[in-house]
């Protein structure tokens, strides 16, 4: 069995074992965080019909504090692919152009994609749309437990958790990953370093009513001192993000009304009548990213992982996307059907992106922060330089959507191998994206093909709506696996014997 484009695969490990007596038997996969990147890995696997729980040392309620108000278009595609985007559309607002430090402006109605524009909605409301798909699908979620202690050996790992009422409680499992923010739990027990620095301190959030609506669904500006960002909830309330240069202080300083007005004044030339702040509190922005995202049978995503600036709405969207990445090749692997060198494609393809998106975002915050002449000038020379050149402009506008990655493929692939796929139209009068429902392959062919024993539930096939001739197999995750042009069935059956395994044919299961 090979990886997932074709590479080889790494040693198999063997399958967990029964635990010790006395040790409670355990979900075959603990996912360590309840935020989106959590729930969409525990949505994906408890749908694939793995036994899934998730911890999280939070209780059970509905927050409203959000730090995230940005799904943008590659996000709302991997949404889509579970019958979310519908929905969570309905809730947000459109906005099709972003606007980075004054002058510059990045216009996605344009993008290759069926959402050409970002959607404003707060973090929670994805939250919630990710839960109900959880619960729904059977994933277990245990509040007020919180990660103690985590050991593994080749069979599984044992991890040892306190519960609300303050008792220890050992579990075992397959895999476990830590979707647990900057301060990960699981990060620090497997010893990872994260690496990195604090860029901008002493921030202020607050959520506020406002006199005077805004003008456009998000306010943001920058000068050389002051930085401001306004977007709403939706219930009357706005968040607002301030930073000022010269008001660098601790964390737990004070924070009052009348600070974020002032900063707000600053950066934007006005507050908008602020008043009644039902939040308010000070952070500070860190850039830092895990060597590994995998360390034996343990895994980072998201925060986890990876932290940068909020400058281009990229947090959230990042760690969604590393749950997806990493969701369908632990479902293959912990269902048996493929081989354990699978996943370390995650690392492989998600840390690049990571590194990517700490670069962009710190660019973005850098320059929009510009108080030397220098800076000022080579901003200047940047806007001038994507307004006028269309392929540059391209490229930022597909690495802060997310629609612009691909992963790397092997030497002599077809072309689109490691390519995102867009949501094309099928002769079924389907879409791509439809059909990607439920966590399964896609193969796209222009002629007739049966997919085979054994592969019915994890491989859907589709034809062309067009006359196009070029044969796609399309991994859970929106990305191809495996494309050729002209593919004689015999080449079609190869290709799927790598990636799903032969036909009629199961590995056993993880146990």
């Amino acid at each position: 069995m090979t990886g997932t484009n074709g590479t080889p695969a790494a040693p198999s490990h063997s399958s967990p074992t029964s635990p010790t007596p006395g040790t409670p038997r355990a979900p075959r996969i603990l996912i360590v965080g309840s935020g989106p990147t959590g729930l969409l890995l525990a949505g994906d696997l408890a749908t694939a019909g793995l036994p899934v729980t998730v911890l999280e040392k939070r209780p059970q309620k509905t927050s409203n504090l959000s730090r995230a108000f940005v799904l943008h278009a590659r996000t709302l595609e991997q949404l889509d692919a579970r019958g979310l985007a519908d929905g969570l559309e309905s809730l947000g607002q459109p906005l099709d152009r972003l606007r980075l430090f004054g002058r510059l402006t990045l216009d996605l109605s344009r993008l290759p994609s069926r959402y050409r524009h970002l959607l404003v909605l707060p973090q929670y409301e994805v939250e919630k749309a990710l839960e109900r798909r959880a619960v729904e699908a059977g994933a277990e979620f245990r509040y007020e437990t919180e990660l103690t202690g985590l050991t593994q050996d080749a069979d599984g790992v044992t991890v040892e958790v306190r519960g609300p009422e303050g008792g220890s409680e050992t579990l075992r499992a397959a895999y476990v990953v830590g979707a647990d923010g900057m301060r990960s739990a699981v990060r620090q027990a497997i010893g990872l370093p994260f690496p990195g620095r604090s860029v901008i301190r002493s921030v202020v959030l607050a959520d506020v009513r406002l006199a005077e609506e805004p003008p456009t669904v998000l306010t943001v500006n920058a000068v050389g001192d002051a930085f401001a960002f306004l977007a709403p909830f939706g219930d009357g309330y706005y968040r607002v993000i301030g930073w000022h240069r010269g008001h660098d202080v601790p964390d737990d300083e004070p924070l009052d009304l009348a600070e974020i007005k002032e900063i707000t004044r600053l950066a934007l030339g006005r507050d908008y009548g602020m008043h009644d702040a039902r939040w308010m509190s000070r952070f500070h922005s860190d850039e830092r990213q895990a060597p590994a995202y995998r360390v034996g049978r343990v895994f980072l995503a998201g925060d986890a992982a990876h932290v940068h600036t909020p400058a281009g709405g990229q947090g959230m969207n990042t760690g969604l996307q590393d749950a997806a990445n990493l969701s369908w090749k632990l479902a293959e692997v912990a269902g048996g059907h493929a081989d354990p060198g699978l996943l370390d494609t995650y690392q492989a393809e998600r840390h690049p992106v990571g590194r990517a998106v700490l670069r962009s975002s710190g660019g973005i915050v850098r320059l929009a922060m510009a108080k030397r002449p220098w800076t000022l000038a080579a901003r200047a020379a940047l806007t001038v330089f994507l307004d006028r050149v269309g392929p540059a402009r391209r490229k930022a506008v597909g690495q802060v959507t997310g629609i612009g990655y691909r992963y790397p493929a092997p030497r002599g692939a077809h072309r689109l191998t490691g390519t995102r796929v867009p949501d094309v139209a099928l002769a079924d009068g389907g879409r791509l994206y439809e059909a990607l429902r439920g966590g399964r392959f896609v193969l796209i062919t222009p002629e007739p093909y049966e997919a085979g024993a054994g592969r019915a539930d994890r491989l859907a096939v589709a034809r062309w709506a067009s006359g196009r001739r070029t044969t796609v197999l399309v991994r859970p995750d929106g990305y191809a696996a495996w494309a050729a042009d002209s593919a004689a069935p015999a080449e079609t059956e190869a290709a799927l014997a790598r990636h799903l395994g032969p036909a009629g044919l199961t590995r056993d299961a993880v146990g």
